[in-house]
């Protein structure tokens, strides 16, 4: 167990059970108006590197977005401060079924998601089995349909904790070189090891690793049938989830718009974050 003070520790907000898992989450932005009132909501579903939570993916878009609208940033089972309980197998079933369980949870009805990457494969399943519950949907450098696994996935994926991997992995997922500091490289190394990160982390997708893409697509009929007014972003440079998805999403989904980012690589809302900031939040309220 982590006994890191939160006042410490801002990846560590508030916690609540959803679907049986107790999940640690942030809570942003304007309360609904009214009981049941729930426009105005964003989830926002985080990718799945190593040693990843919420907060880490979403520090710089939380409180940017959260002046226009109430954000939800769960860390989802196996990743950050959520619970991992002993012998669960992970799945796109338990994490769509967490996510629900959220929504549940805070008794929100319907509501706005934006899934990056791994993430992206959960808010597309999310807005296929449950559609009544998602209002616009985001999908940003997508997982959740058919490619070839990447070098850069792969290399994600399959991480063995040591300072210099984390070095290795984070320049994959960066553009900017200048981004990869060895402070931000030794802060995600150290979220890495902490108790029991790595442990669940090597039972998410072990190799052959092709086959964990095939189980977190959701089946093209389903995203043709997809009513959601959808905005697709993606890294024209990026080299762990092709930009062959966006336009692969882009043709399936009748009410979808993609907007690409020049001399961007894996971390759209890290490397642009405040034009990614934008975009999302115009999206939403207009």
């Amino acid at each position: 167990m982590d006994h890191t003070p939160i006042a410490t520790n801002p990846e560590i907000a508030q916690n609540i059970v959803a679907a049986g898992i107790r999940t640690n989450y942030h809570d942003l932005g304007p309360e609904p108006k009214a009981a049941g009132q729930d426009t105005g909501t964003l989830l926002m579903i985080h990718g799945s590197g190593p040693g990843v939570s919420a907060y880490a993916n979403w520090r710089l878009n939380l409180p940017i977005l959260a002046q226009k609208m109430r954000v939800i940033a769960p860390d989802m089972v196996g990743f950050g401060y959520s619970d991992r309980p002993d012998g669960i197998q992970y799945s796109l079933d338990v994490w769509v079924r967490q996510a629900v369980g959220l929504l549940d949870a805070l008794n929100i009805k319907q509501t706005d998601v934006l899934g990056n990457s791994f993430g992206g494969a959960l808010a597309l399943a999310l807005a296929s089995r449950h559609p009544e519950r998602v209002r616009r949907l985001i999908l940003m450098g997508a997982v959740g349909v058919e490619f070839p696994l990447t070098s850069g996935l792969d290399l994600a994926w399959g991480y063995q904790p040591s300072l210099e991997n984390m070095k290795q992995l984070l320049d994959v997922f960066a553009y900017d070189r200048g981004l990869v500091t060895d402070d931000l490289a030794r802060l995600r190394y150290q979220a890495s090891i902490r108790p029991g990160v790595q442990e669940s982390f090597a039972a998410m997708f072990p190799a052959p690793r092709q086959r964990w893409i095939t189980a977190m697509c959701t089946p093209e009929h389903a995203i043709r049938a997809l009513p959601h007014k959808t905005l697709i972003i993606h890294g024209r440079d990026d080299r762990v989830i092709p930009l062959a998805n966006a336009l692969k999403l882009l043709e399936l989904i009748h009410d979808s718009r993609l907007h690409v980012f020049a001399r961007c690589g894996h971390w759209t809302q890290i490397e642009h974050a405040a034009e990614f900031s934008a975009l999302v939040g115009n999206f939403l309220t207009n």
